[in-house]
């Protein structure tokens, strides 16, 4: 069976999928917010690489960029933020249709529901301080049946 990785266009497709949603959140008048105080220059392909790996590709992002404490960390601190999360998950589904995923296939859906698990499980769970995300934490990867043990 094909990896999410491989059905949303690999290395490639998944870049192209960071990119179109790095625009729509910049576009977003809630969601840029996170980014006003800037961001990694590379953070498109950063992004992807922690897509890639995430959704069954190669580990990327760990073997070269970080770790999963390093992302959860940058995404922590920030007080709760429920609406940014349901905004930067409607900018994610946006983004998925500006590549070309179709409204109702099942890519679709896994992707969306990766990215909304992600948006407020991992990403959200240390909003009173940075300091309180553990070390040694993996990138959770994700599968056609969603989360993987």
């Amino acid at each position: 069976m094909q990896t999410l990785h491989e059905a949303a266009g690999g290395d490639r497709g998944l870049r192209r999928l960071a990119a179109a949603w790095h625009r729509r959140v910049m576009a977003d008048e809630v969601v840029s917010h996170a980014f006003s105080h800037g961001f990694h220059p590379r953070h498109g392909e950063r992004l992807a690489a922690y897509w890639s790996e995430a959704l069954g590709g190669p580990a990327t992002y760990s073997e070269t960029m970080g770790d999963e404490t390093s992302v959860v960390r940058m995404h922590s601190g920030n007080g709760e933020h429920q609406e940014m999360n349901r905004r930067a998950i409607a900018c994610f589904d946006q983004a998925l249709t500006d590549v070309g995923l179709i409204e109702d296939g099942p890519l679709r859906q896994v992707l969306h529901n990766y990215f909304a698990w992600a948006t407020t499980t991992t990403m959200s769970r240390y909003h009173d301080s940075a300091d309180d995300v553990p070390n040694g934490l993996r990138i959770p990867r994700w599968s056609w049946d969603g989360l993987q043990d």
